[in-house]
């Protein structure tokens, strides 16, 4: 179970069974920044980064890849879960100033969506992040 495939697949599965509970209690979508792209239509210098895994009324799972040298274009983000399958260093841009993380393996983190930010990957090691964003019906708001 070390593949990244074989844990997005087992981290997939526990959010399927959380999806309605996690979009129950949690906020709404940061709002786009002048028609920015979401994380899966934004990519780096003409290639795709990231790529959906599974979509449905309940929730949005994105894989995303970042090879060193490669990053993400300026994008926005609506509020959702992430997962860190392989870890980088990451150099991530955003209205608060630019940061440098060392991101690891098996770290997690929530966000409550993003106006906007872009990344570059300045380590040596391919990054590859699980992306899962809740959808939120206008009943649970």
């Amino acid at each position: 179970m070390n593949s990244p495939v074989m844990r997005t697949k087992s981290v997939l599965a526990v959010l399927a069974m959380l999806a309605p509970i996690s979009a129950a209690a949690h906020a709404r979508p940061a709002p786009p920044e002048a028609d920015l792209p979401g994380p899966l239509e934004a990519g780096w210098q003409g290639s795709k980064v990231c790529v959906l895994l599974h979509e449905n009324a309940q929730v949005r799972a994105l894989r995303c890849t970042f090879p060193p040298g490669g990053g993400h274009e300026r994008h926005f983000h609506a509020a959702h879960w992430g997962h860190i399958l392989a870890g980088s260093t990451m150099q991530i841009t955003s209205a608060s100033g630019t940061v440098v993380r060392e991101l690891k393996a098996g770290d997690s983190w929530w966000s409550d969506g993003l106006a906007w930010h872009e990344a570059l990957n300045i380590g040596q090691t391919t990054g590859i992040y699980l992306i899962v964003e809740p959808k939120v019906s206008e009943k649970q708001r």
